[in-house]
């Protein structure tokens, strides 16, 4: 009897600390929207410039609360990015104490890397990208055809894109773990490629919108950090192997 009563009260104890994290979570999000708000006009103003630099057009929108939408959108996501730190710490806060030491080792450093890559894409779709995609689009400006740009199909574009170069930056550090944990073999990944390559295609056609330029452009750095991967984790085998 004693021994359910502990289980019940380990499993009420882990509930409440489950409870208390989502709590903590939730109110990080909702302090931080408010002043988000007020700055989202600015922000989306900067956001747009970076994605059209170099070409002299403006963006136009086609119903009275359609920016005020999209600014909307914009601060939910700025929320999220700003308060991803601490939602991350306390997810970690709760995950931790059932985590051997060298486990809590490991997965630090990946979720360090992992943050970098997130960044490392969602600034390279910004600052390269999507530059390319608009001036591809501009590309077709003639006498007789005149670009006429949306802002929500504008702006709807470039944060997915952001949201796929971010998540397809996190390759290496999938192919890594899976090596290191010992579920795949470096021999296995090594065999695999050209059906690894159809996968990448498969999923940059997924998460991008149906043209081939898109598709191309996250296809292309998506395969390339997969071999970074690969030769991360063969330089790393070889290195415990030698001690």
């Amino acid at each position: 009897m004693n021994i359910k009563e502990d289980k019940d009260e380990n499993i009420i104890s882990h509930i409440e600390a489950f409870r208390q994290m989502l709590l903590k979570c939730i109110l990080c999000l909702g302090i931080f929207i408010i002043p988000i708000l007020f700055a989202a006009p600015k922000c989306l103003d900067l956001f747009i410039k970076l994605i059209i630099r170099q070409n002299d057009i403006a963006l136009n929108y086609f119903s009275p609360v359609e920016v005020f939408l999209i600014q909307i959108k914009f601060a939910f996501l700025l929320d999220i990015i700003v308060c991803f730190p601490y939602i991350a710490y306390q997810v970690w806060k709760f995950f931790a104490p059932a985590l051997y030491e060298n486990e809590k080792k490991f997965i630090k450093s990946i979720v360090f890397m992992s943050a970098f890559l997130f960044v490392a894409g969602a600034l390279f779709c910004l600052g390269v990208i999507l530059p390319l995609i608009i001036n591809f689009s501009m590309s077709f400006d003639s006498q007789n055809i005149k670009p006429v740009l949306g802002i929500s199909n504008v702006i709807n574009l470039s944060l997915w894109l952001t949201l796929a170069f971010a998540l397809m930056f996190q390759l290496p550090i999938v192919t890594y773990s899976l090596i290191k944990s010992g579920f795949v073999e470096y021999e296995t990944f090594n065999n695999v490629r050209p059906y690894i390559v159809v996968v990448i295609l498969i999923i940059s056609g997924i998460l991008t919108p149906p043209d081939i330029l898109s598709q191309i452009l996250l296809f292309a750095p998506t395969y390339l950090l997969f071999e970074a991967g690969l030769l991360f984790s063969r330089i790393k085998i070889k290195k415990e192997k030698n001690e």
